[in-house]
């Protein structure tokens, strides 16, 4: 088993992706990556992230996961063709997905820890 490779995307590796493209994507991911993982935006970025990077047909024998995530995500999004506005409609487009799904089907997502201070672990 490859150790730096998980099933989908992890969120962990959203900030190793903040200066691979222009302006509009690092705030994107800036903003994301101070976010819970369990928060709508991580969650929509996330799905993005699958779906562009093709995650779902990933598997334990393949190029990619010998890659590791990590190495895969930025390969993602450093030859994506797009533009960053068309990578941010896509997040848009995740958010909406995931916001519906979560309100359709009564989903209680977890709130964040709270660290000895009263302030949250994941801002």
């Amino acid at each position: 088993m490859y150790p730096e490779s998980e099933i989908l995307f992890p969120s962990r590796v959203i900030p190793l992706l903040e200066d691979l493209r222009g302006d509009e994507w690092r705030q994107l991911v800036g903003k994301v990556k101070k976010l819970p993982e369990t928060h709508v935006d991580s969650l929509a970025f996330s799905m993005m992230m699958i779906s562009i990077g093709g995650c779902l047909t990933c598997d334990l024998d393949s190029y990619r996961a010998s890659l590791g995530c990590a190495t895969c995500a930025k390969r993602t999004i450093g030859s994506f063709k797009g533009t960053d506005k068309v990578l941010k409609k896509q997040f848009e487009d995740a958010r909406k997905e995931v916001s519906a799904f979560i309100k359709t089907n009564d989903v209680q997502l977890p709130k964040p820890e709270k660290n000895g201070n009263g302030n949250s672990k994941d801002k």
